[in-house]
């Protein structure tokens, strides 16, 4: 069978599509080929099946160097339920689950290993490195390489010198969803990438709703709001840890399910709170930038800022949290001048880079101080609100996008006003139209038996299927295995392991409903 097959094969089996989406096939034409890539794409835009579908077309491992523990955790079990041999090296594990991991590796039974990148540099990593078939290795987040990005990460540098050490260079892949020019050739340079096929398929997420309010009252703005997305799961940014405590706080308080992440909680309290929000046991993840870099969760509902950040890139990587299912999605930051005065006093008191010299320090400062100005021009702006943003990325867009606040008009103006005592309920905004109304029972009874299969594995409910994946299926209704293969998202693995599962569901909602079956 020829890769180009292969490919095409994989790709439906193991991830229920049945074609690749704009840029996917010529970076994975590139990999399978022997050739560096560098992808540029919107969160969404699905940057793994780029690596992860070579992954599985060529013999050998694919190494994943990744920045977060809780990103792989997820990546690895999305992967595992799709019948991908996949796994993680990190810290949660013991001495002795990681050389039988790493044994594994050696062995050819994991296709793809995924790593922090201060891993590479101990000794143990590089003795199994040494030896292991290593066939890829994909750099996710690639834009940590560079100290002008807003998650610049030192140990990032070291992965070229590892590269360059391993006995045969294999083709290296780097993958960003938020790069200026300036920050896509650092990749190039510092990860020494030899004159990769370069992708930037656009920064554009068309089904995220962009809004920008200056509320009287911060918090009464931000309650009504989540009385409008009551039956969505969502995140609230908060730019200060007191912030993020007192903000949750005041939410249990006010009835909502809401858990709080920062940098100054326990790592068992962090875990805690990042596993109640992935499994939908919280609606609410109120956090600072230290929670989400990656995160996985396909079916968050909206993203709320309730303080300005300090630039477009951290603005726009933390909103493209919402809606990596291609459902309907809103991004509504909460504004103040006071917001301002804020940043630019951490930027004062923020700790200098001890690795620059005192000229490359002015430089940075000189940068930030740039971004914070075009943030509060995002915040500002009477023009579109989409085209403020994707013109910071240097890509053109028309004058109005049809699709943000600034262009149709403010879906939450009714926050703007809002009272710290706010009671008065409000409606909610408006749910995907995808499934129609009668099939409603449906996706809920879908739903539950979603969430009773995902606690039995012990993973997050959209590991199994994404919300989008339910609605394909309670909007036809299928009742055989070849009609549940044609669901979007429904591979051949998960349609083995889940179907009969899905199908005896639909099957006892048409027998109480028979005037559905054959509905046109």
């Amino acid at each position: 069978m020829s890769e180009q097959t292969e490919k095409t094969e994989i790709l439906k089996k193991y991830f229920g599509h049945d074609s690749f989406r704009p840029g996917q096939d010529t970076l994975v034409n590139a990999l399978l080929s022997g050739r560096d890539v560098l992808g540029v794409m919107p969160t969404g835009a699905g940057k793994s099946l780029c690596y992860q579908v070579p992954a599985m077309v060529k013999p050998g491992v694919t190494l994943v160097v990744s920045p977060l523990i809780s990103l792989m955790k997820d990546q690895v079990s999305a992967l595992v339920q799709a019948g991908v041999p996949a796994a993680f090296l990190n810290s949660t594990l013991s001495p002795r689950q990681m050389d039988l991991a790493m044994e594994r590796a050696r062995e050819g039974r994991y296709r793809l290993i995924y790593v922090a990148p201060e891993r590479l540099s101990a000794p143990s990593f590089q003795a199994f490195a040494q030896a292991a078939p290593i066939q890829l290795i994909a750099v996710d987040e690639a834009h940590c390489v560079s100290q002008w990005g807003q998650d610049f990460r030192p140990d990032y540098l070291k992965i070229a010198d590892f590269v360059e050490a391993l006995p045969k260079r294999p083709p290296v892949g780097a993958f960003t969803a938020t790069a200026t020019q300036r920050v896509r050739e650092d990749i190039v340079r510092l990860l020494r990438l030899r004159d990769p096929v370069s992708v930037t398929t656009g920064f554009d997420r068309e089904n995220l709703f962009f809004e920008v309010l200056t509320p009287k009252n911060r918090f009464g703005a931000l309650v009504r709001l989540l009385r409008r997305f009551a039956d969505r799961s969502g995140i609230v940014y908060c730019s200060a840890r007191k912030t993020v405590e007192s903000v949750a706080q005041k939410l249990c308080a006010d009835g909502f399910s809401a858990v709080r992440y920062h940098a100054g909680l326990s790592e068992e309290e962090r875990r805690r709170a990042q596993e109640d929000f992935q499994f939908d046991r919280a609606q609410v993840m109120v956090a600072t930038n230290a929670f989400g870099m990656g995160i996985d969760k396909s079916n968050v509902g909206f993203v709320i800022h309730y303080n300005m950040p300090r630039s477009i890139e951290a603005y726009y990587q933390e909103a493209g949290r919402a809606g990596r299912d291609g459902e309907e999605a809103d991004c509504v930051l909460l504004y103040s001048r006071q917001d301002i005065m804020a940043a630019r006093w951490m930027m004062d008191h923020s700790e200098p880079n001890p690795d620059l010299s005192e000229e490359e320090r002015r430089s940075v400062r000189r940068g930030d101080l740039d971004r914070l100005n075009r943030m509060i021009r995002y915040c500002e702006t009477q023009s579109c609100l989409r085209a403020e943003l994707l013109s910071y990325f240097g890509q053109r867009a028309g004058k109005s996008c049809g699709f943000c606040a600034n262009c149709i008009g403010h879906r939450y103006a009714d926050a703007q006003n809002a009272l710290a005592a706010e009671t008065k309920p409000v409606k909610k905004a408006p749910a995907p139209e995808e499934c129609p109304p009668e099939m409603e029972d449906l996706l809920i009874r879908l739903k539950a038996r979603r969430l009773s299969m995902a606690r039995d594995m012990n993973v997050p409910p959209y590991v199994i299927f994404d919300d989008k994946t339910l609605r394909g299926i309670a909007a036809s209704a299928p009742t055989t295995r070849e009609q549940l293969l044609q669901i979007r998202g429904m591979g051949e693995y998960k349609a083995a392991r889940y179907g009969e599962d899905i199908l005896s569901v639909v099957r006892d909602f048409l027998r109480i409903h028979p005037e559905l079956e054959d509905r046109e």
